[in-house]
């Protein structure tokens, strides 16, 4: 060992002020004389970077860090920052979309977005946006989006009265994935930080095969807000309804819902999910948190007013993501030992993958595009946009009273 040092010293001050073809054959004599592997020789001969120098000024120790060279870009940029200040602003309108869903919207809706005048899109910035790819977007948002978090508190307690006369399903075939009309439900709770008193909750409803979503603010937790809900979707489906499919929540699981699932008249069967089985409602689930946390947020809303700024939300939302907002579903995963590789489709708006869908007539899907025609998707996102400011200054002016009446 102490040979090798004295050999490392040797070469280590001649390879480091040697040229490059010097360095190879230094590195060659180095590696016959010592064993190391070729990488290990490298990183033992290469000057080790310098972290901190300690100096001292007016009798003070100052740690100092180096600063790191950056390396020289060829070639012009493409993306300036009118570009990505462009970029940020349909970000932000859209309401902070992954790269890898704004870049096909940009794509599709570009028509809608670049009329919006004050996106102030010109056709140099249009053709850049019509390119930028999806790992771009994200890299130059990256700050932008890490400022980003919300958490949202769960509410679901088990009933266990009735829940065993619930049918119980844990999975869908290949086939039932391929179809529409199996729908999961499920409410988000608005409660804020404490789960008591009432407060309004959000019933979520989306298909598995296609991801069209229903949304509807409930008053409270009462069974026959949830039931009220349940047939406005059996009224405004737009194609045929197979199944119901909720958690264990009592505002599911119960008396009403037990007499629907005997009913033999009743066209829709209805299942639950397994206890502390999030994966059993993973749809509606992934809804929830894309959607109406990410739109709404986890502030304590209740009243009938709050109820009415919430519908006004979810009125322009719902079209806005049933016929434009483009979404990746899961084809294929596979693991080999640790690592497991997920391969997702093509992103597509529900709408898209329903006129798709062999199981639909051409007479449906007609009318689908008739009514996707009636709308603007940039209209839409700023009626949504300017509901939730509506909502936002709502929170605020009761934030405002309730801490007056504190002090």
């Amino acid at each position: 060992m102490k040979e090798k040092q004295a050999v490392t010293r040797e070469y280590k001050s001649r390879y480091q002020k040697a040229r490059k073809k010097d360095k190879t054959v230094l590195l060659n004599e180095f590696i016959r004389l010592t064993g190391y592997q070729r990488k290990s020789a490298i990183r033992v001969l290469s000057p080790r970077p310098v972290r901190e120098v300690l100096i001292y000024s007016e009798g003070k120790a100052i740690k100092l860090k180096p600063v790191k060279s950056q390396a020289n870009r060829k070639g012009k940029r493409i993306y300036t920052d009118e570009v990505i200040d462009c970029l940020r602003m349909v970000w932000t309108f859209f309401w902070y979309k992954c790269g890898k869903i704004l870049a096909p919207l940009m794509r599709q809706q570009m028509t809608y977005i670049a009329a919006w005048a004050a996106f102030k899109i010109t056709p140099e910035i249009r053709e850049k946006l019509m390119n930028i790819s999806p790992a771009t977007i994200d890299r130059y948002l990256k700050k932008d989006k890490d400022a980003l978090h919300l958490k949202g508190k769960s509410c679901t307690k088990l009933v266990i009265s009735l829940k065993s006369r619930i049918p119980l399903r844990t999975f869908y075939s290949g086939e039932e994935r391929k179809t529409p009309g199996f729908i999961q439900i499920d409410t988000v709770h608005h409660c804020g930080q404490s789960a008591s008193g009432e407060y309004i909750l959000t019933l979520t409803a989306t298909d598995i095969f296609s991801g069209w979503i229903f949304l509807y603010p409930l008053l409270n937790k009462a069974f026959s807000w949830t039931f009220q809900s349940l047939k406005d979707i059996l009224r405004v489906i737009p194609f045929l309804p197979r199944e119901f499919h909720s958690d264990n929540g009592s505002e599911f699981i119960n008396t009403a819902v037990e007499k629907w699932c005997n009913d033999p008249q009743h066209p829709v069967p209805f299942s639950r999910s397994r206890d502390h089985q999030k994966n059993d409602n993973c749809f509606v689930e992934q809804k929830n948190g894309t959607v109406v946390r990410e739109y709404v947020g986890c502030d304590r809303l209740s009243g009938t007013e709050e109820q009415a700024l919430l519908t006004a939300i979810y009125a322009p939302l719902v079209p806005l993501l049933n016929f434009f907002m483009p979404t990746r579903k899961l084809k294929s995963k596979t693991g080999i030992g640790s690592k497991e590789t997920r391969v997702y489709d093509a992103p597509r708006s529900p709408f898209a993958r329903l006129t798709e869908s062999a199981g639909l007539s051409r007479l449906c899907k007609d009318s689908f595009a008739a009514q996707c025609a009636l709308y603007n998707p940039v209209e839409l996102q700023h009626t949504v946009n300017k509901a939730i400011l509506r909502l936002r200054q709502r929170l605020a002016q009761l934030n405002r009273i309730q801490t007056q009446e504190q002090l």
